[in-house]
């Protein structure tokens, strides 16, 4: 038996370079272990590796869709994780090559591909309307809106925005924005959004840690913190917007408003692409289908088929059936 403990550590260190992916790794494995320890009835540290065999991680996948409600693309990027894991350890565990390979052999599970989610006009003015702009976490709120509405960040890179990485240019904000894969790339921003930047540094105050956007007790904002903070606006702004009431607003409904914003703006998919930083224009190309845009400019370039032209006449038996106080009679044929 090999234990997992020593391998599971070397893999999040040494295969994982982006601080991003590793915590998205790790959360994944926190999963498969408690559950495989409620499951086996072992502690999570007596795990081995020879527990992790296909017919576990499929009923960890059946239970992450079934008992905490995830959809498809979860489980997919659960799996993900583990077959990453899986291929890291073939090399170190050969003694267990057949059994990961039967892993390795679990499919993807089929995905619908849905129009992506994302605010008007009206319900993003809202959502920026709903901070109180009196009080210390309203400003930091809507400052945080604000940057996520205009920059198209990731939640992750939200919140990981550090003091450093701000620079006021005359009218203009810059952000250094650290992407997946430890790729980084900097916005220019609007003279509004540097304004809103400044006001909360005005308040922020002097703190250990570099971020930008702090807790209330001064912390650095998390992932799970700003997702409460944007839950708790959506139903402010849902009484000035009904069209908000009871939906769900996530951090990537942002992402995905800023998108749409500059594709109606530009008209340019690969400008969407490096605003948004994304690593291959395929994965902007899902913008095309959302944005009404480009559908109404290929109906105004060509004519449809015209149809001869009629006009349907009833036939006077089903007028007089229709009659106020007549009943239809049988054809002779009935």
């Amino acid at each position: 038996m090999t234990p997992i403990a020593p391998h599971i550590t070397a893999f999040l260190r040494e295969r994982l370079t982006s601080e991003n992916t590793r915590a998205g790794y790790a959360y994944a494995f926190q999963l498969l272990f408690a559950f495989a320890s409620k499951r086996l009835g072992v502690a999570p540290s007596d795990l081995q590796i020879e527990h992790l065999d296909a017919s576990l991680v499929l009923a960890f996948l059946e239970n992450i869709q079934h008992e905490r409600g995830n959809g498809g693309r979860t489980r997919n990027a659960r799996l993900a994780a583990v077959r990453s894991f899986m291929h890291f350890t073939e090399y170190r565990v050969p003694a267990a090559l057949d059994q990961i390979r039967r892993v390795l052999a679990i499919p993807m599970q089929r995905t619908d591909t849905r129009l992506v989610k994302h605010l008007s006009g009206a319900e993003s003015r809202a959502m920026l309307d709903a901070p109180d702009p009196t009080t210390r976490l309203g400003i930091r709120d809507r400052a945080m809106i604000y940057l996520g509405l205009t920059g198209g960040l990731r939640v992750s890179e939200l919140v990981g925005v550090r003091l450093d990485d701000v620079r006021f240019d005359g009218r203009y904000v810059e952000i250094r924005i650290r992407g997946k894969g430890r790729k980084e790339r900097a916005l220019l921003l609007w003279k509004e959004v540097g304004d809103a930047i400044r006001a909360w540094l005005a308040i922020r105050g002097d703190a250990a840690c570099p971020e930008l956007f702090l807790t209330a007790t001064g912390e650095p904002m998390t992932r799970s913190g700003f997702e409460y903070v944007l839950r708790k606006h959506v139903r402010a702004a849902a009484a000035a917007c009904p069209s908000l009431s009871g939906r769900k607003v996530s951090p990537h409904t942002l992402r995905h408003t800023c998108a749409l914003d500059t594709l109606r703006a530009t008209g340019d998919l690969r400008t969407v692409s490096l605003w948004l930083g994304h690593a291959s224009q395929s994965t902007t190309e899902i913008y095309l289908q959302a944005d009404p845009t480009e559908k109404i400019e290929a109906l105004e370039s060509t004519v449809p088929h015209r149809l001869r032209p009629g006009r349907f006449r009833p036939p006077d038996r089903l007028i007089a059936s229709l009659m106020p106080g007549k009943t239809p009679q049988p054809s002779a044929s009935g």
